[in-house]
């Protein structure tokens, strides 16, 4: 690693000026995505602040009837929580799919929303690469990418989002809180990530400096009949070729609510609002997932070697939405 300078930031006000002026700092959570950058020279911070003694741990209810997850919160700690577990589902299952226990114990939820891409050129200073030198190019479409985007990529980059969670966020409207030196700010999921466009290594909307401070999870009464299902290369941890977060309401046989989010498709968890239009009052059959999945994977472009995501996909969708309408009857 090069050498960097070290603080631990006990108030958010603290952290905040910390970073301030500091070309080239960062702050510091569980570091679980982070160090390893740093070991590789991918992420040469000058600075670190340790965010993790902040006041921000802890889940409560929100004044809405929802939730509000403090960043500085453990995954682990997130996943076992009982309103998360009865109210939010596919958010613990997410959580608990997401990677080993030990690294569970130590990520931070807004650590996990930042986390970067597990692209192999991304991770090889060897190589060039857009997101990590601006630029360079990107040898991931003409090379391997079996692993990468079908959705919303361009000649500029591939890459797709890794974390499990902000799949299950994105399906149920979470908002990232934040915190500024000129007050706080907050920011829908929905438009949290950037589109990839002529410029990766921009990834998020976050104003320069700004700490993430508690995600919020809307009421949502849908959301407690969800549920998070993965496919990998491997039963051990490894990040999603496909994931689904679904949430589906029933009621006589017809569909009244039905949220749908994918990862490993796209740089960003990808809400499937095509399908969901498609399925809202309509029959509650697996042929209309599938015809929903359908209409989603329509605007799909996969590259040479990962067409197969598109059967993957859309057998995903099926399985996991007539799982769910079987389980509201």
């Amino acid at each position: 690693m090069k050498e960097f300078s070290y603080q631990r930031a006990t108030q958010v006000r603290d952290a905040l000026t910390q970073i301030s002026g500091t070309a080239g700092a960062k702050f510091l959570g569980g570091g679980t995505n982070l160090v390893d950058l740093m070991k590789n020279e991918i992420e040469t911070p000058t600075k670190l602040v340790d965010v993790r003694r902040l006041p921000l741990e802890g889940i409560r209810n929100a004044a809405d009837g929802g939730l509000i997850i403090g960043a500085t919160t453990s995954n682990s700690d997130a996943a076992v929580h009982p309103d998360v577990r009865r109210r939010y589902p596919a958010v613990t299952q997410a959580i608990l799919a997401g990677a080993s226990g030990q690294l569970r114990n130590m990520a931070t939820i807004g650590g996990n929303l930042l986390q970067r891409s597990r692209c192999a050129y991304f991770a090889d200073t060897s190589q060039p690469c857009n997101k990590r030198v601006p630029g360079t190019g990107c040898p991931a479409i003409a090379g391997l990418h079996h692993n990468h985007a079908i959705f919303d990529w361009t000649d500029h980059c591939a890459a797709t989002n890794p974390s499990d969670m902000g799949v299950a966020l994105m399906a149920f409207d979470a908002v990232v809180r934040y915190e500024t030196l000129n007050g706080p700010g907050e920011i829908p999921l929905s438009d949290f990530y950037l589109p990839v466009g002529t410029t990766p290594h921009l990834e998020t909307k976050l104003p320069p400096g700004a700490l993430i401070t508690a995600v919020a999870l809307p009421k949502l009464g849908v959301a407690a009949h969800s549920r998070y299902r993965k496919v990998r290369e491997r039963a051990s941890y490894a990040f999603a070729t496909v994931s689904i977060a679904a949430a589906l309401s029933v009621h006589k046989r017809r569909v009244q609510d039905v949220r749908i989010a994918l990862g490993g498709v796209a740089a960003r968890p990808w809400r499937a609002r095509i399908a969901e239009a498609a399925l809202r009052d309509g029959p509650a059959a697996a042929e209309r997932f599938r015809a929903a999945a359908d209409a989603e994977l329509a605007k799909a472009k996969p590259l040479h070697d990962n067409a197969y995501k598109l059967t993957l996909t859309r057998n995903l969708i099926e399985a996991v939405l007539t799982d769910l309408a079987k389980r509201a009857k």
